[in-house]
């Protein structure tokens, strides 16, 4: 084989003990290595996990055992020598539905996923990361596409952290001379299965995926995009926002009026320029609103007690006043951490941080 054939062999590789995320044993399998974890357990003692997992499931040799071990390594839940497990795993396994699950898990795959990283050796190469900015920046993808992408291996030879369409056929027109395609059809077709199990990841009409805003559902509104957000994880945060009010109200509508509105906002409650990466694409800090409201809640107008009562500045007309006193988030979305982001904005957002109007 030539050098030039014998370059593209070193492709993406991936390959699950557990494919079904949601399933007991990918969640159980997660939970017993975090607890192994927790309990302080070195990787010196990677033979007890080992024989941990074996016991639950058993396999016909501990190499399937290690290969269940090994692809949270290399999806990002858990860190090479099993030195720690990504912020978001524990958010992950006490997730009450799919949807919330499947957001959390993109979340940390495109966050932290290396395909080339195992138990025993670090890679900080992030392809799902790579293959996401791609898919924004070209809109579409096929199976012909991502197997363009798997060629690459240098990803320092795009600083943007992407390809571009120019880049990408030009790549894709030497993997048809080699016949990569065809050769490495099962892998593709693997790696197309966990792609397309993203959030936001949708199939389209000919046979390759995009980025969905939720077409068929109430738009949300990004006129007022903040500078340093990223562009998928706002999309997983806007989406979650409106997969909870639909479980909740029944339909996409501002959870304030409870009116279904040509597009709505997804309004952060603590500001994302004084968030963390948590804070900042955490569905609980923030509230699916009218563009009005969001308007007013942004510059800190108006703001919530703990039960729910809106909150009105001093500065606001009181006929406005008197309008918006009628409103009341719902019980239901005023869990524990979004209280606690409420807090805040009444304490550093709000403009009467020492007393507004409700009447």
């Amino acid at each position: 084989m030539s050098d030039t054939l014998q370059q593209y062999e070193d492709y993406w590789k991936l390959t699950l003990e557990y494919s079904d995320i949601n399933g007991s044993n990918f969640i159980t399998t997660l939970q017993t290595i975090i607890d192994f974890i927790d309990s302080g357990k070195t990787y010196q003692e990677y033979q007890d996990l080992q024989n941990e997992l074996f016991q639950k499931f058993p396999k016909v040799d501990k190499g399937s055992t290690r290969k269940s071990i090994n692809q949270f390594v290399k999806l990002g839940f858990i860190e090479t020598e099993l030195k720690s497990y990504h912020t978001l795993a524990k958010d992950f396994l006490t997730c009450t539905n799919d949807n919330d699950r499947r957001a959390i898990f993109s979340k940390i795959l495109y966050d932290n996923a290396s395909f080339n990283r195992s138990v025993t050796s670090y890679s900080n190469q992030k392809e799902i990361n790579f293959l996401i900015k791609t898919l924004e920046e070209v809109k579409s993808l096929g199976k012909d596409d991502l197997a363009s992408l798997m060629t690459i291996h240098d990803f320092n030879k795009y600083p943007q952290g992407y390809v571009n369409a120019i880049e990408l056929n030009a790549i894709k027109q030497m993997i048809l001379l080699n016949g990569f395609q065809e050769r490495k059809y099962n892998q593709i077709a693997y790696i197309w299965g966990v792609v397309i199990k993203l959030d936001n990841i949708v199939k389209t009409k000919d046979g390759k995926i995009t980025l969905s805003d939720y077409a068929n559902q109430v738009a949300t509104d990004d006129s007022n995009a903040t500078e340093g957000r990223d562009p998928y994880l706002h999309r997983i945060y806007k989406s979650q926002l409106i997969q909870e009010a639909d479980n909740t109200f029944g339909k996409t509508v501002c959870m304030l009026e409870y009116l279904k509105y040509p597009s709505l906002v997804a309004s952060h409650i603590k500001p994302f320029i004084k968030s963390n990466k948590e804070e900042a694409y955490d569905k609980y800090n923030g509230l699916l609103l009218s563009r009005n409201l969001d308007g007013l809640f942004d510059k800190g107008y108006i703001s919530f007690n703990d039960n729910g009562k809106i909150i009105c500045s001093k500065g606001l007309d009181i006929e406005l006043v008197s309008s918006l006193n009628k409103y009341k988030l719902d019980d239901k979305i005023l869990n524990h951490k979004r209280l606690e982001y409420l807090k805040f904005h009444r304490s550093y957002i709000f403009k009467d941080n020492k007393g507004g109007i409700s009447i």
